[in-house]
C-alpha cells in the first residue's frame, strides 16, 4: 500500500528549501567586499564634512569598488551633510552611483532640525533614513564594520 505525502508535508519541506536558500544568500549589496566601513558624521563643520567624503573616495580608491563596503551615517549637526542644498551633494551622488557608497540619514535628528528651522529639509536622493544614526551605527559594528570618525 503506498502512502501519500500530507500536504503540510509539502509546505514544511518547500519552507525548509526556501529558508535554505535564503541562508546562504549575500546579506549586503557588495558580497565580495573585503572591508565593511562605517564612517560617523556628526559634525556640521563643512571641513570635517568634505573630509568624511574624502575618506569614502579614498576607501574606494585603494580597495576597489567591489572590495570595500562604504556607509556613511549622518546624524546631529552631520545630518546637514544629507540636506539636498548641501555643496557636496554632486560628490555625494557620484559617490553613491559610481562606488555604491551608501548614505543613512538619522531621522531622530530629522524630527528635531524639522522643529528648529519651522519645516522639514529635503533630504539629498541619495540618503537613505534611519530611525536613529547611533543605533545603526552600532547594528552596523555588530555585523562587523569597521567604525571610522574622521
Amino acid at each position: 500500500m503506498k502512502r501519500s505525502i500530507r500536504p503540510w508535508a509539502w509546505l514544511m519541506a518547500l519552507f525548509c528549501l526556501v529558508a535554505g536558500s535564503q541562508a546562504f544568500a549575500a546579506p549586503e549589496d557588495k558580497p565580495f567586499a573585503e572591508k565593511k566601513i562605517v564612517l560617523q558624521i556628526s559634525d556640521q563643520d563643512a571641513y570635517k564634512q568634505t573630509l568624511v567624503l574624502n575618506v569614502a573616495s579614498n576607501l574606494i580608491k585603494h580597495y576597489g569598488p567591489d572590495k570595500v563596503d562604504v556607509e556613511i551615517v549622518a546624524f546631529g549637526p552631520g545630518l546637514r551633510l544629507l540636506f539636498n542644498d548641501n555643496s557636496n551633494q554632486s560628490r555625494i551622488d557620484r559617490l553613491a552611483e559610481d562606488s555604491g557608497v551608501k548614505f543613512s540619514a538619522c531621522m531622530n535628528t530629522m524630527s528635531k532640525m524639522t522643529k528648529v528651522l519651522g519645516h522639514e529639509p529635503k533630504l539629498n536622493r541619495d540618503a537613505k533614513p534611519v530611525p536613529a544614526g547611533v543605533v545603526r551605527i552600532i547594528d552596523l559594528v555588530d555585523q562587523g564594520y569597521i567604525l571610522i570618525k574622521p
